[in-house]
């Protein structure tokens, strides 16, 4: 059966300007990091992403890294984009980045143009396009010039590859610095993407203003802190979690009865809330509206759907954040 999106796509779905350019972004995007990769069920991939576009999620988030194996979730997405999505490409906002290792030796790593532009010109073959809506920096190289990496980034756009560029996982210095090299490259940056959530805040030390204060757009990668921030660990670890499993990055260790008493405690606010932890917690990160958009990710329909309904009270009252500033920080 040939794909249709939903008629009402676009009526519940909260849409942002990314910092001072003139795109929109959904207030929730989809990540492919994880479960849409070559070891990953197709269908329920493609089930996802035709899930997540007729809610109203325009942005879909990969990396030339993503799988396993790496390149693998491109591969995905570029089939689905052929076979479901070739009369909605203008509808969507495509990402991919390049930043860590993608293939041997010293050009498939890090931050040089060889790599930047080398690594997009094989992400744009595995999704089938032509460009990418946003590419980025996906990390600071310590041994690459910052001039050139950002000078790669802009040549980029300038060869039509990509519309707008971003970076991922720099602080606020060097984030400032590339928001000045860029400036006067005359290919401004768009957008940021930090690791933020309840539990990982060093974004608020300084990054925020620097974004705010130069007109660049956020969006959040890990807001659920790779599922501690859901009722998944309310009881502890189960046997199917990401916590048990041997490979990720959350590890058992991690889920001590420290974090499992704030993850408890969080609940009991946001039942009250009328909200799953997943959605309160996506909720704050999105309040002051300091951040364009939050990533989640997902590995069945369900999860995308309690996600996107999070967007049904993004408001909290002085008392729930004094509440919740206590439990995050006592």
């Amino acid at each position: 059966m040939v794909y249709q999106a939903a008629e009402n796509r676009y009526e519940s779905m909260k849409y942002n300007r990314s910092g001072h350019s003139g795109l929109l972004l959904p207030a929730v995007s989809l990540g492919l990091w994880h479960n849409f990769g070559g070891v990953d069920t197709y269908e329920n991939g493609r089930a996802m992403l035709k899930r997540a576009f007729d809610l109203g999620i325009t942005h879909f988030d990969l990396a030339n890294n993503y799988g396993p194996p790496p390149g693998s979730a491109e591969e995905m997405f570029g089939r689905i984009l052929k076979t479901d999505f070739a009369l909605y490409r203008d509808e969507m906002i495509i990402s991919s980045k390049a930043g860590y290792t993608m293939w041997p030796g010293p050009y498939g790593d890090w931050g040089s143009r060889k790599y930047l532009i080398s690594s997009l010109d094989q992400s744009l073959k595995r999704m089938g396009l032509d460009y990418v809506d946003i590419f980025y920096s996906h990390r600071p190289d310590p041994n690459t010039p910052l001039e050139e990496t950002m000078g790669a980034l802009d040549s980029i756009v300038r060869q039509g590859k990509a519309l707008y560029v971003g970076i991922s996982n720099y602080s606020a210095e060097q984030a400032s610095e590339a928001i000045k090299i860029l400036n006067q490259l005359g290919t401004p940056l768009l957008i940021h993407q930090p690791k933020y959530s309840m539990f990982n805040r060093w974004i608020e030390d300084g990054l925020q203003d620097v974004l705010q204060e130069n007109g660049v757009g956020s969006i959040a990668f890990s807001p659920l802190a790779q599922g501690l921030l859901t009722n998944k660990y309310l009881k502890g670890i189960p046997a199917d979690s990401r916590a048990a499993s041997s490979t990720g990055f959350l590890r058992e260790e991690h889920v001590t009865s420290e974090v499992l008493n704030r993850v408890q405690k969080l609940n009991e606010i946001a039942t009250e809330r009328g909200q799953s932890l997943s959605q309160m917690a996506l909720a704050w990160v999105l309040r002051g509206e300091k951040v364009t958009s939050v990533l989640i990710g997902a590995s069945r329909v369900s999860q995308i759907e309690e996600n996107v309904a999070a967007l049904n009270n993004l408001d909290f009252s002085e008392e729930e954040l004094i509440r919740i500033e206590d439990i995050l920080t006592n």
